[in-house]
């Protein structure tokens, strides 16, 4: 996997400079959440039953691993972790949507 280059943590002292850095900050985030996103599709285009599309097995991985990663970097874990929670159930759903669009409804009334 290739690292990604972080900007530097600015000393900002007006709400301006705060939203600059939040902007750019932003301008990395959302390319890798797309990347990210883009990931569930093909989790849904690999996933055999609709029920394998939520794994609460791994939400709890995902978030004991965020919420590590965090605390190392000297974050807030409970607010890394509520945006994950956050983000993982959009992807859950984006996913459910995906795998009913690839199956072209197939299995549109499964049990989630």
């Amino acid at each position: 996997m290739e690292s990604i280059d972080r900007p530097p943590l600015v000393h900002c002292t007006t709400m301006p400079e705060v939203r600059v850095q939040i902007d750019a900050l932003d301008d990395v985030l959302v390319p890798l959440l797309v990347q990210r996103i883009s990931y569930m599709s093909q989790a849904a285009r690999i996933k055999q039953h609709m029920h394998q599309v939520r794994d609460e097995a791994r939400i709890q991985a995902i978030v004991d691993r965020v919420r590590k990663q965090t605390v190392d970097e000297g974050g807030e874990p409970a607010v890394v972790e509520a945006i994950y929670r956050g983000m993982m159930e959009a992807c859950i759903a984006f996913e459910h949507r995906e795998f009913v669009r690839l199956r072209n409804g197939s299995e549109a009334g499964a049990a989630p």
